[in-house]
């Protein structure tokens, strides 16, 4: 499936997001919602092996260019607002797909509407690298980036110094996780910040949790998996062979595969 379009929405606290569609614009689809450490154009792969729905949607939430910023009253209910714009737009939209923080944004937003189907790949949830924020903190007041893409994968991640280092190898790579790095205090401070419901998307027809294979049972995104599915349980758990957390840069077709299967018909 290719890109048909951008579409910039306004949203609250005079900023706005912007969206990559695939596909039929105005046909119902899917949603695709990034987490931290990514954008709309991470996902790019993964949304063009995607056939299962006529329309994709890949919001670049705010933070991340060309969208607009965070602003200073930024929570993760400004998150769910801003989808809730999507949302609006995109009113035949069929189902809802979260990565990471991104699942977990989809799967409260599933409170507040009907969903008919919420899929979220290794969503987290609170306490999820908290003991990292005084690291973070101090690294985005000195506009450290090169520190925050350090202690995202290091501290929060559990990766080697060797796999920092290759990361580091690339240039053009390492500027993009700069960049992507500049929100990360703000919106990890928001996820551990706001108080969760006992029971997480009330209102879908149907939830679907996936979880990479090498993470199962394994801390940090295998334990906070197990934390979340707690609060869903009508939950469908799935597991995609021989991936962990990065499944859409080094699995993008098999997750696109997986999405397509899990489609509701």
């Amino acid at each position: 499936m290719e890109r048909t379009i951008q579409k910039r929405l306004s949203v609250g606290g005079d900023s706005w997001v912007t969206v990559d569609v695939y596909g039929e614009p105005g046909a119902p689809g899917l949603v695709v919602v990034p987490g931290v450490m990514s954008d709309a154009n991470t996902w790019r792969h993964v949304a063009g092996a995607i056939d299962a729905w006529p329309s994709v949607v890949v919001v670049n939430r705010r933070g991340r260019t060309p969208s607009g910023a965070l602003t200073n009253s930024y929570s993760l209910r400004t998150e769910i607002e801003d989808l809730g714009v999507v949302l609006d737009e995109f009113d035949s939209t069929r189902a809802l797909f979260g990565w990471s923080y991104g699942g977990l944004i989809t799967l409260l937003t599933a409170n507040d509407r009907p969903i008919p189907q919420v899929i979220a790949y290794e969503p987290v949830m609170q306490p999820f690298g908290r003991h990292a924020l005084p690291n973070l903190k101090h690294a985005a007041e000195t506009a450290d980036w090169d520190r925050c893409v350090e202690i995202v994968n290091r501290q929060i991640s559990g990766f080697s110094a060797a796999h920092v280092e290759d990361l580091q190898a690339d240039q053009h790579d390492w500027a993009i996780l700069r960049r992507l790095s500049e929100p990360l205090y703000a919106e990890l401070g928001a996820l551990n910040a706001a108080p969760l419901p006992d029971v997480m998307a009330r209102q879908a027809d149907r939830v679907d949790l996936i979880i990479g294979q090498c993470n199962r049972g394994t801390a940090p995104y295998g334990t906070s998996f197990d934390n979340v599915r707690r609060h869903v349980d009508h939950a469908g758990v799935h597991e995609l062979p021989g991936q962990g957390h990065l499944a859409h840069i080094q699995a993008p077709a098999e997750l696109g595969h997986l999405l397509n299967n899990l489609a509701a018909v």
